[in-house]
């Protein structure tokens, strides 16, 4: 009579053990990948700024399948065995090889005869399309400026002394100190710890000098700016704020609504309410300017005007908007303009901007929503060079 085994010897593959990493990691690539893709549709994506940062985006994903063999039971015999010369990546067969049987009559009229690809729609945060979008952007020409806010940047553990807090004891010095006693005084180990032995680490903050900015975000808000001009406009803007919000801890946000007059409005107003009336744009500038002398002086701020039209002014305000824009620029870092401009017509105020060549304009054309991308990396972007490979 046999004798059960006293134990039993398998071989495992290992490598089944590191598939739900790689499966992870394949995933993590395929939604960098369609982020990178799809990212002009994502920030163009309607209503986005008034979901509060709540907002889930779906993006497409190619399909993340395993390989498996399909069977299709009315076409063949799936008989045979091969040869052994396969190797893993080889195409066994295609639809439509001569090899397969033939379909038979009926094909549709107008009907593909290529495969598909399969995909899928995975949910993103908005945080993870920020951190995307905020990777390509950055405030230009942010200077160092007089009386800049010093703020503690960190702390760090810097220097070690023999008295301190018992929540700063450095137990690995104490310990070597210990041994290092007992060995001088001939003994052998760690033996007693003496309060002589203690090691605290000290701390000192580290204070780095923020410079100082204010972005002037300026909207026209009159009867010719449409429900798409004021959408593409105001999910702009939501971008910016967005954006100096978490990359900028000290950056000064002001929000000026205009039509044939402006003035400073509270950012809920500014990104909820319309209205109605003629178009003055220099209105927008002097209020601009007028700020600038009397709350934010050139040698403490920078500076960055940010303007939104339809293009659309009064052609009698044209002379007074190209001067004052002048002046604007002469105190500040740039001077951003975007134009939403959807049916390709002739703008006023676009003429303007193009009588202008000064190196601190910096100038965008909306004609879609996808080009809010495009706008937002002109304006954000250190040198024109950084903005082509935007």
């Amino acid at each position: 009579m046999m004798s059960e085994p006293l134990f039993l010897i398998s071989q495992e593959d290992w490598s089944l053990h590191r598939k739900g990493y790689e499966d992870q990691s394949r995933h993590r690539e395929k939604v960098k990948e369609a982020l990178r893709n799809n990212l002009a549709d994502m920030v163009a994506e309607e209503g986005i700024f008034a979901s509060n940062g709540k907002n889930i985006v779906k993006i497409p994903i190619r399909s993340l399948d395993e390989f498996r063999f399909r069977y299709n039971y009315k076409r063949q015999n799936h008989v045979g065995t091969g040869d052994g010369s396969a190797k893993k990546g080889d195409v066994v067969a295609k639809d439509g090889d001569p090899r397969q049987q033939q379909q038979g009559p009926g094909k549709g009229a107008g009907a593909g005869d290529q495969p598909g690809v399969d995909y899928f729609e995975t949910e993103v945060t908005l945080v993870e399309v920020e951190n995307h979008l905020f990777s390509r952007l950055k405030l230009p020409h942010l200077d160092k400026k007089e009386q800049a806010e010093v703020v503690v940047d960190s702390i760090q553990f810097n220097d070690i002394r023999k008295k301190g807090i018992m929540g700063n004891l450095d137990k690995k010095r104490t310990i070597l100190q210990a041994i290092k006693r007992n060995a001088q005084e001939g003994k052998k180990g760690l033996g007693k710890i003496l309060e002589d032995d203690l090691r605290f680490k000290t701390w000192s903050e580290v204070k780095i000098p923020h410079s100082q900015a204010v972005v002037l975000c300026m909207m026209d808000t009159s009867g010719s700016m449409g429900r798409f001009e004021k959408d593409i406009a105001r999910t702009t803007f939501f971008w910016i704020s967005r954006f100096l919000r978490k990359n900028y801890s000290n950056v000064e946000i002001v929000f000026i609504a205009h039509h044939t007059h402006a003035k400073v409005v509270s950012e809920e107003h500014f990104f909820t309410k319309g209205e109605m009336g003629g178009t003055v744009c220099s209105s927008a500038y002097k209020l601009a300017l007028e700020l600038i002398r009397q709350k934010y002086s050139p040698s403490r701020y920078n500076i960055y005007p940010i303007h939104f039209s339809d293009g659309d002014n009064l052609p009698s305000d044209n002379d007074d908007c190209i001067e004052i824009i002048q002046k604007v620029m002469e105190v500040s870092n740039f001077f951003a303009y975007g134009e939403i401009n959807q049916h390709h017509r002739m703008s006023t105020l676009g003429d303007v901007f193009k009588s202008i060549d000064h190196p601190k304009l910096r100038s965008a054309v909306i004609y879609e929503r996808k080009d809010i991308l495009k706008a937002l990396t002109t304006f954000f972007t250190e040198n024109k060079e950084e903005e082509l490979k935007a």
